[in-house]
């Protein structure tokens, strides 16, 4: 299993573009696929540069309506005419928006109409193979991240809070799983417990934002001590794997976890690679 991160928010070769965004393409014995497309086309580019054909992927999957992770799609259509992209049912039927920097709108205009027949999309679980499987996090038994508090949606009933019904897990592996959080608005401690209650198998790594922000002078978000809390529970729960984080996980805060969780966690960036 070859993991690329294609689009990121920071970066480490000048050559490849960054952004606010995510986008991680994964290469198994049996398929292609993406893991989200980031805010825009630049995750193209990025594969162009690194020899990635995005016109073979096979499967898409997008992990919540966010345009920071859906941005890409249309692009992403444009070019690749073959690959099934698999989502949330109810990730069309609401609009997105954020309270961070002024309020605004955070999901993408866009026809997908044309495309309706690429589409497949997931209530609540679904197995595609032994191996890979979609599910949504069905787990309440920890917090979720305080920075939901800035994120809200319309489903057609005036805006409110956002629960994030529309939010996807990926997970592949026949023996010990790699998992996808996407930007785990649903909290990684959840995620991970929903994980192992629906498949027994071993989580051998995981990968994606954790959506642990910052603090900063406008807005408190989990304390130290809170941060440290979560990375005993990983510890205990989880000793044998990996974590690989960056896009939605704070520098202050990746680096609580860091000394806390020592050589379970690793940070990725645009052009990171690794093979599992």
């Amino acid at each position: 299993m070859k993991i690329v991160v294609l689009s990121d928010n920071r970066g480490r070769d000048g050559m490849l573009e960054t952004e606010h965004g995510l986008s991680v393409y994964l290469r198994t014995a049996q398929f292609k696929c993406l893991l989200d497309v980031g805010a825009s086309d630049k995750f193209i580019r990025n594969a162009q540069r690194m020899g990635i054909d995005i016109k073979a992927v096979d499967f898409l999957f997008i992990s919540h309506g966010h345009a920071d992770h859906i941005g890409g799609l249309p692009a992403f259509l444009e070019l690749n005419k073959t690959a099934t992209v698999i989502l949330s049912k109810n990730l069309f039927g609401q609009i997105y928006f954020s309270g961070r920097n002024g309020f605004h709108a955070i999901n993408i205009d866009f026809d997908f109409t044309p495309y309706a027949d690429r589409f497949i999309y997931v209530a609540s679980e679904k197995a595609f193979s032994n191996e890979m499987t979609l599910l949504s996090a069905s787990s309440n038994l920890y917090s979720s991240p305080k920075a939901n508090q800035t994120l809200y949606k319309d489903a057609g009933n005036g805006i409110e809070s956002d629960d994030f019904n529309h939010e996807l897990i990926f997970s592949y592996g026949s023996e010990d799983l790699f998992v996808y959080t996407g930007c785990a608005h649903k909290g990684l401690l959840n995620i991970l417990e929903s994980v192992s209650s629906s498949a027994d198998k071993k989580i051998g790594t995981v990968m994606g934002g954790f959506h642990l922000l910052d603090s900063d002078k406008e807005r408190a978000y989990e304390t130290p001590a809170e941060v440290a809390s979560i990375a005993m529970v990983l510890k205990k729960n989880y000793p044998d794997t990996s974590f690989i984080t960056g896009h939605c996980t704070g520098e202050k805060v990746y680096e609580l976890l860091s000394k806390q969780m020592g050589n379970q966690l690793n940070r990725f960036y645009t052009g990171y690679t690794t093979v599992r």
